[in-house]
C-alpha cells in the first residue's frame, strides 16, 4: 500500500506539473511577444547560417582539390615546355650546325680544289644540305609544339587563378557567416 500511495502521489504532481505548464508558457508568451519574436527571428538566422556553413564547407573541399590538380595540369605542362625549349634550343642548334656545313662545302667547291676532293664535295654537300632542311623542319616542329604548350599553360593558369577567386569567394561567404 505504501508502494501504492506513492505511485498514486507521483502521478498527481506529474499530471499537476504538465497541466500548470502549459498555462504558465502561454502567460509568458502572451506577456513577451515581442521576445518571442525576436528569438523566432535569431533561430531562423542561426539556422540560415548552418546550412550556408554547410554548403560552403564541401565547395571549399571540392574547390581545392580543383585547384591542387590545376597545380599538378601547370607542373606538369610546365615540365613539358621546359623540355620542348631544351630540345628546341638543341634543334636550332644543329640546323644553325649544318647551315655552316652547308656553306663551307659551296664555299669550297667555288674554290679550285683538286678533282678527288671536289668528287667527294659534290657527293656530300646534297647529303649535308637533307640534313640542314631536316634540321630546319625540326626546329620549326619544336617551335610550333613549343608555341602550344605555352598556351596550354596559359590557358590552365587562367583555370587556377578562377578556382583560386572562387575560393576566396567562398572565404569571404564564410567570414559573413561567423
Amino acid at each position: 500500500m505504501k508502494h501504492t500511495s506513492k505511485l498514486w502521489i507521483f502521478g498527481a504532481v506529474l499530471v499537476a506539473v504538465f497541466t500548470l505548464r502549459p498555462s504558465v508558457a502561454s502567460q509568458t508568451v502572451s506577456s513577451n511577444p515581442d521576445t518571442l519574436t525576436a528569438l523566432l527571428v535569431e533561430v531562423r538566422g542561426l539556422r540560415a547560417a548552418l546550412e550556408q556553413m554547410a554548403s560552403v564547407g564541401p565547395s571549399i573541399q571540392l574547390a581545392m582539390g580543383r585547384l591542387q590538380l590545376q597545380e599538378q595540369r601547370i607542373n606538369t605542362l610546365g615540365r613539358r615546355a621546359d623540355t620542348l625549349h631544351d630540345a628546341l634550343v638543341a634543334a636550332q642548334k644543329r640546323a644553325g650546325e649544318m647551315q655552316v656545313r652547308v656553306r663551307d662545302l659551296q664555299r669550297a667547291l667555288e674554290g679550285s680544289i683538286e678533282p678527288p676532293h671536289r668528287t667527294s664535295i659534290e657527293g656530300e654537300l646534297p647529303i649535308v644540305k637533307h640534313q640542314w632542311a631536316l634540321a630546319t623542319a625540326e626546329v620549326q616542329r619544336l617551335q610550333t609544339e613549343e608555341s602550344e604548350a605555352a598556351s596550354q599553360v596559359a590557358s590552365e593558369q587562367a583555370r587556377w587563378v578562377e578556382i583560386n577567386q572562387r575560393l576566396e569567394e567562398l572565404d569571404r561567404a564564410l567570414a559573413r557567416v561567423r
